[in-house]
């Protein structure tokens, strides 16, 4: 073949590459990224953050908002979905550790439905007290206020946003733990809850960190200890409940799953794509602003933590009787 010929037969290849790579990009299926909740919450915040992230590595990202019954909704949506890698979702403490024991019946399992990706955050939970009531009753620290509740026996009580919901959970794992008792009254969501306890209605909550810390930073409320294995980043002078009660963890989390019986090749570059858009600076700093803890691991890591905290969970919904339906 001549020089000139080979040219050319070589320039209509590449172009032919080109074009065939090009028309393969522009009909590749959108991937659905399924939030269990409303547009606006942090949650869904945090999955926007990323779908933008790993839309060069994966291609379009849609977000598909499918709230309704504590999560189950949007959950049972992926569950039931292809296992193709083109349907993911987002697993939460809610939906994959609380809800299955909450629940009297669950549209899926929560231990078999669902192949994990990896988890993106981490928020604390924080105990807290009304600023004028802890310095009236003396508390300055978690064993100051185990102390007055043993001392004084049902005479604290503490408010959460209603049965089954992370503050009472949390609060009732917190008298197990401590071997005290306070009355837990209900209130109809996280934000009454606080409210009654800036009002001095309810003695201590536990609320998550996001919601708390504007009145923290104001000095209305008294941040005793959060919650979580490790301080907070946010709050780095403030003790873990685990440095009184050895052990003691809660907090929420959610990460992202895809249907069981998705390809272990499909997961491991969903795995990649997503870590690596949780490691960027940006990603870490947009993350900050929410007061969420990008954690990043492997399937089989996010697996584990889903199991155990499932585990947990049954230990903690059980011990409080409540049920949803």
């Amino acid at each position: 073949m001549k020089t000139r010929d080979f040219l050319l037969t070589l320039l209509a290849s590449t172009a032919l590459l080109a074009t065939t790579q090009a028309s393969a990009q522009s009909t590749q299926h959108p991937i659905r990224l399924v939030v269990p909740y409303a547009a606006g919450g942090p949650i869904d915040v945090t999955a926007r953050v990323l779908a933008e992230r790993v839309k060069d590595s994966l291609g379009p990202v849609i977000i598909d908002n499918k709230p309704g019954a504590g999560g189950n909704i949007g959950a049972d949506a992926v569950a039931k979905a292809a296992p193709d890698g083109l349907t993911i979702g987002i697993a939460a403490t809610a939906t994959n550790a609380v809800n299955p024991w909450l629940y009297s019946k669950m549209p899926f399992d929560a231990a078999t439905a669902f192949a994990p990706i990896t988890q993106m955050v981490r928020v604390p939970n924080v105990l807290v007290m009304n600023a004028e009531a802890a310095q009236r009753l003396k508390i300055a620290n978690l064993r100051d206020l185990i102390a007055y509740a043993k001392a004084n026996p049902g005479k604290l009580n503490y408010g959460s946003g209603g049965n089954g919901s992370a503050g009472h959970l949390a609060g009732e794992m917190f008298k197990k733990e401590a071997g005290i008792f306070a009355v837990h009254i209900p209130y109809n969501g996280g934000n009454p809850a606080q409210l009654a306890l800036l009002s001095g209605q309810v003695d201590f909550n536990f609320d998550n960190l996001a919601t708390a810390a504007p009145n923290i930073r104001s000095g209305k409320l008294k941040a005793i200890a959060v919650t979580t294995a490790e301080r907070s980043s946010a709050l780095p002078e403030v003790p873990t409940v685990a440095g009184t009660l050895k052990g003691f963890s809660i907090d929420t989390w959610w990460g992202l799953v895809a249907p069981a019986g998705t390809p272990a090749p499909v997961l491991d570059k969903l795995n990649r794509a997503f870590v690596a858009a949780l490691n960027a600076p940006e990603t870490k700093t947009r993350f900050a602003t929410l007061l969420a803890e990008p954690v990043a691991n492997t399937p089989d890591q996010f697996g584990a933590f889903m199991k155990s905290e499932l585990a947990k969970y049954e230990k903690v919904v059980k011990a409080t009787g409540a049920k949803v339906d």
